[in-house]
Formats: structure tokens, sequence, C-alpha cells
């Protein structure tokens, strides 16, 4: 199975989040992350967010600790001082990666993880919708049982297709959604 390090700005988004989980979950991909990289998303949605609350924050977090118990990585921090990024905070990201010797890691700022450093550790970066479509075209069908488990998890409040999928859209996925049109009775 494929493993891929979910950065902190991928795991901001509950929408993205959760539809990546839920993929995981049919054992399309393992995902991989710190509690750095938990404690950066976090971090973030709580300042953008006030009204979240933290103890919120951390349920999701022990949520995802409790479906995904090996996924948190430890064991690489002596490793990030060492690497070079064109974002000296990304480092972390890649020494997990590295570490967890995963192939894939999925984030919004490609340019922070050019591919002359990733290629010598057999990593590539790679955006969430970018990641969705490789794993629709590895196996669509447990990508389907996913989208639609994830949205009829939605009860607060529910979505119809066309307010999910416009969702997901303004979350980047839209290559992803462009496949979901076209299978919206399975959606």
């Amino acid at each position: 199975m494929i493993s891929a390090v979910l950065d902190a700005n991928v795991l901001y988004s509950s929408s993205q989040r959760n539809l990546l989980l839920r993929i995981a979950q049919r054992k399309m991909f393992f995902p991989v992350w710190s509690d750095e990289i938990h404690e950066e998303w976090m971090r973030n949605l709580a300042k953008n967010r006030p009204d979240l609350q933290w103890e919120k924050l951390e349920h999701t977090r022990r949520n995802m600790e409790s479906y995904f118990p090996n996924s948190n990585v430890h064991g690489y921090e002596s490793m990030t001082p060492t690497l070079t990024l064109p974002d000296p905070n990304d480092r972390h990201v890649l020494a997990v990666a590295i570490h967890a010797e995963a192939e894939f890691i999925v984030t919004s700022d490609l340019g922070h993880f050019p591919n002359t450093v990733l290629l010598s550790h057999k990593i590539e970066a790679v955006s969430p919708d970018d990641f969705v479509l490789r794993l629709i075209q590895l196996a669509p069908l447990p990508v389907l049982e996913a989208v639609r488990k994830h949205r009829s998890d939605l009860t607060r409040p529910s979505k119809t297709v066309e307010e999910y999928l416009s969702t997901l859209e303004k979350q980047g996925l839209t290559k992803t959604v462009a496949f979901l049109r076209e299978h919206e009775s399975d959606v």
C-alpha cells in the first residue's frame, strides 16, 4: 500500500481532510503525519476560526489517531535541520516523509517541495486533487464508496450532491469533482 504524508495545509480543511481519511479507511493509501503537523494545522485553524474551541480540534486529532494508530511518526526530528527546502519551516514534513518511507507528500504548497530535492529520497509532492485523481485511476470504486460515505455522514448540515461537490471544488479539488460529476449517481 502506498503511504502519503498529509501536510498541515491539507488537514486544515475539514472537507478535504475527511475525504482523504475516508479514502484511507478504504485501504487506498496509508496516511502519515506527526505531532508537529497536527499542531500546525490546529494552531492555524484556531487562529483563523476563533469560533472553534480547541477541545473540538483535539477531539478531531484524537479521532484521527484512533482510526489510524500507526500514522503518527516519531523519531524524524534529528533529520529536520539537515534538510534544505525553500521554506525551512517545511523541513519537518520532508523529514517525516523520509523517516516513514512515504512515497508522497500531499500538499497545497508544491513550490515548497521541489522535485530536485525530493527525487533523491524517492518522494513526490502532489496536490490533494492530483492525489485523489491518482487513487481514482488505481481503483475508482473504493474512492466512490468513500465519497458516498463522506457525504452521507454529513448531518450538520446535510448536503445535496451539488452542495457537496461545490464544497470540494472550493477546496481546489476541481479534477476530482469533474470525475465525480460524471458519476453523480454514485455520490
